[in-house]
């Protein structure tokens, strides 16, 4: 994205607006009531159509202004906030992304329909509705001045960085004056001392005594673009308290003449302040990266962390000191600066979670059935290309888990469930991996009716032994479903082999757990990055390999009696523990003798802990990872490579393939000897 494109930046900046429009209309879907939502919304539809308008998105400004005169007349009571209202402004939002994706297409067919659908929502008679049937409370009627004059009280302060983002305050006060008789007076009361004044920042505040005929909502309607960061008390006055709020001219002077004093104000009243400013500060110091940039940085550093790593190999091969410890310094300073750029880079899957309620919403009306989608561990991070990564798969996941998990209400019903079916969404950290769950209460997984019809679709043979584990497994493969007629959500035999092929991409494994009758939990367990990672560089005949610290237990001797003794059965005793391992040099085919002691590397992958023989462990490792060639795509042991301090290549171990690989080769030796 071009930083001096403004088009540019008003599609970002609306389709960030239309997100929030989206989750207050879900949220609104909850509590009909909800007055702040309702503000909310009809805010992000305001701003939308202003600066759509703008940028010369006319449709789109056209459009939405629609909507927004619909929940306009929900803020005014004159109309309710039903659910069919809520349903037609959330298929207009999605109408509003087409807009703002292609803004001069021709989609006036499309939108005569939706606006005739919002149209019927609202009611197109335009009278209002009775206080007593409105689904939203209004506070602004006063049943002693129906219909006349009201005098209200306004006070108000609006953040120190104001200016600063372009609000003019004074603006904001003359808009006030066109309301109606207006009395306004400066609250000075947070002006530092001078040698404190920071000229850029708003220090003062109002208060306001209006008078109009306009309602609440039109008073509001002023501040509407910076409601959310102000200060703001609004009341009406009674006819007693209108009296004595009303200043005489004594007072008027009095104030005039203390107003030099309250410039001065102590130390004390400057401190009050300072919240305030700390909070504008911080507002002023996000700054907004393309995602470009920080993937370009990060190559910078993959690239610097190799030339260190290089530079630290000369430094020990040479007998000069200076020329070590320059070595050392910069391999902190590049060891601080990759920690810095992953951080960067790690976002909270709450922006991935958040995309599904609009899923689950539309899909419980297409399918009838009433759910409740739970999310948990919304703060976990995780690297922002494996975000990206796992939208697609998470999806094909959510829809499964609605359209085969959960029963009908009536099923459900009948099974003694809650009519509410449930879908969980939760993640947590576990080392340097992420597990993502996706859970639901429905019917679980029928293990007879998988094997039929991988038995039918020749993926196994009848009668062949296989493990609940492998069983489960099967419905990753493709073109598998048991679905009995095609659906718009499922049937078809695609998407969960996608799933598998895109977190094995992503370097990360599925497990399934399933209780037939009560539901299914798929976890998803993912790298937290995809770039850089520590590992330990060991060696395995000729060859050099990188396996993920995170997943090293420990390191062991194998002298060559207990290699002896644990021929036929690989097992070694490890704390009154019997521990497998595999022998990398065989699984490699080095054709190497091995070295006379060799080393155990343990490893554990979940509830598993297995050891992997190596000739030497060279040491620590930061590893830059590069991507395998499509030619070895077929090779799962190695997860991709990393090039070494001397120029030479070491590949990068997948441990959890890697295992299976070896448990699959000591089978085979077992059936053949």
């Amino acid at each position: 994205m071009n930083d001096l494109d403004p088009i540019a930046v008003f599609r970002t900046e609306a389709a960030e607006q239309l997100e929030l429009i989206e989750a207050g209309l879900l949220d609104l879907m909850r509590d009909l009531s909800d007055r702040a939502q309702i503000d909310a919304v009809f805010r992000g539809l305001h701003t939308l159509k202003g600066s759509g308008s703008m940028f010369g998105f006319d449709q789109l400004a056209a459009f939405t202004h629609h909507c927004e005169t619909a929940f306009d007349r929900v803020r005014k009571g004159e109309a309710p906030a039903t659910k069919e209202l809520v349903g037609a402004v959330l298929d207009a939002q999605g109408h509003m992304q087409a807009l703002l994706e292609n803004p001069n297409g021709d989609y006036e067919a499309m939108s005569t329909v939706l606006l005739e659908k919002l149209r019927l929502a609202v009611g197109s008679n335009g009278a209002p509705v009775a206080a007593a049937t409105a689904t939203v409370a209004i506070s602004e009627a006063n049943p002693t001045a129906s219909g006349g004059a009201r005098t209200w009280l306004l006070k108000f302060s609006l953040p120190a960085n104001s200016m600063a983002n372009g609000t003019n305050p004074l603006g904001l006060l003359d808009e006030l004056r066109d309301l109606g008789e207006c009395r306004i007076e400066a609250d000075i009361d947070a002006v530092p001392l001078l040698q404190d004044l920071d000229p850029r920042n708003l220090h003062i505040g109002w208060t306001v005594h209006l008078t109009t005929e306009k309602p609440r909502s039109d008073i509001e309607d002023v501040f509407i673009f910076v409601m959310d960061d102000m200060a703001m008390e609004l009341r009406e006055l009674s006819v007693q308290q209108q009296q004595v709020a009303a200043p005489s001219a004594a007072n008027l002077q009095k104030a005039i003449a203390d107003a030099p004093s309250k410039i001065t104000a102590s130390p004390s009243d400057a401190a009050k302040a300072q919240p305030s400013d700390a909070k504008g500060q911080k507002q002023a110091d996000n700054v907004r990266i393309p995602a470009l940039r920080l993937d370009e940085m990060m190559d910078r550093v993959g690239e610097l962390v190799i030339a260190q790593s290089r530079l630290s190999q000369m430094a020990n091969s040479a007998a000069d000191l200076g020329l070590r410890s320059v070595s050392e310094e910069i391999e902190r300073l590049a060891g601080e600066l990759r920690d810095t750029m992953m951080v960067l880079r790690m976002m909270p899957v709450a922006s991935l979670f958040s995309r599904f309620r609009r899923l689950v919403h539309d899909l419980a009306r297409e399918t009838g059935k009433d759910i409740e989608l739970i999310t948990e561990g919304e703060g976990t991070e995780v690297d922002k290309t494996v975000i990206d990564r796992l939208a697609d798969p998470l999806v094909h996941l959510v829809r499964n888990s609605i359209d085969h998990g959960l029963e009908s209400p009536e099923d459900r019903i009948a099974a003694g469930k809650p009519v509410t079916g449930r879908v969980i969404l939760s993640a947590h950290q576990t080392g340097s991996e992420v597990i993502i769950s996706i859970k639901d209460d429905g019917r679980g997984i029928d293990r007879q009716k998988v094997r039929a019809k991988a038995e039918a679709n020749g993926l196994i043979q009848p009668g062949a032994q296989l493990t609940d584990k492998e069983l489960l497994q099967l419905i990753f493969q493709p073109g598998f479903s048991t679905a009995e007629k095609v659906t718009n959500l499922s049937g078809r035999g695609v998407g969960m082999d996608v799933v598998k092929k895109t977190i094995e991409t992503l370097r990360g494994a599925i497990d399934i757990a399933s209780d037939f009758g009560k539901g299914s939990d798929i976890a998803l367990r993912i790298p937290l990055t995809l770039a850089i990672i520590d590992g330990l560089l060991v060696r395995v005949g000729n060859g050099r390999y990188v396996i993920p610290l995170a997943a090293v237990e420990e390191c062991l001797e194998l002298s060559v009696e207990q290699d002896l003794r644990s021929r036929g059965r690989s097992f070694i005793s490890l704390r009154e523990d019997l521990v497998p391992f595999l022998r990398l040099r065989e699984l490699f085919r080095t054709g190497t003798e091995p070295d006379q002691y060799q080393k155990v590397v343990v490893i554990s992958t979940g509830s598993q802990r297995v050891g992997l023989v190596v000739d030497q462990i060279i040491g620590d490792h930061q590893t830059v990872i590069k991507s395998m060639s499509k030619l070895h795509d077929h090779v799962s042991t190695f997860s991709g490579a990393t090039i070494l301090g001397d120029g030479n290549v070491a590949l990068i171990l997948d441990v959890v393939n890697l295992i299976a690989a070896g448990q699959q080769q000591e089978t085979q030796l077992r059936a053949a000897g």
